[in-house]
């Protein structure tokens, strides 16, 4: 099903997206250089969908930093629950140990 749905959705995303690179695939000028537009220290010359691209993935890289940050609370939480949780089975199986084949024997068949 998940393979399914990724096609239905990634597919025509694709399409679109590589319809959108044919398309603007002029070369403009990208001039990084605010202070001195006339006569730039640093212009690229590269095709529209590049600036599209990379704009789209410089927007996707922060996201996920973003999200990765505001989650830090819930990563903090698991990591105490899972500390807890393994204090509180160490706790328990020091005051209950696991019975084995061994204590079984020793008990008897009766017990």
């Amino acid at each position: 099903m998940k393979t399914f749905l990724r096609i239905v959705v990634l597919g025509p995303l694709a399409i679109v997206l590589v319809a959108l690179a044919v398309v603007n695939n002029q070369p403009v000028t990208l001039i990084l250089d605010p202070f001195n537009p006339s006569a730039p220290f640093l212009a690229l010359t590269v095709p529209l969908y590049v600036v599209f691209f990379a704009t789209l993935a410089l927007g996707v890289l922060v996201g996920g930093i973003g999200s990765w940050f505001g989650q830090g609370h819930v990563r903090r939480a698991a990591r105490q629950s899972r500390r807890e949780a393994a204090r509180l089975k160490a706790e328990m199986e020091r005051q209950h140990p696991p019975e084995g084949p061994e204590t079984l024997a020793l008990r008897g068949p009766g017990a």
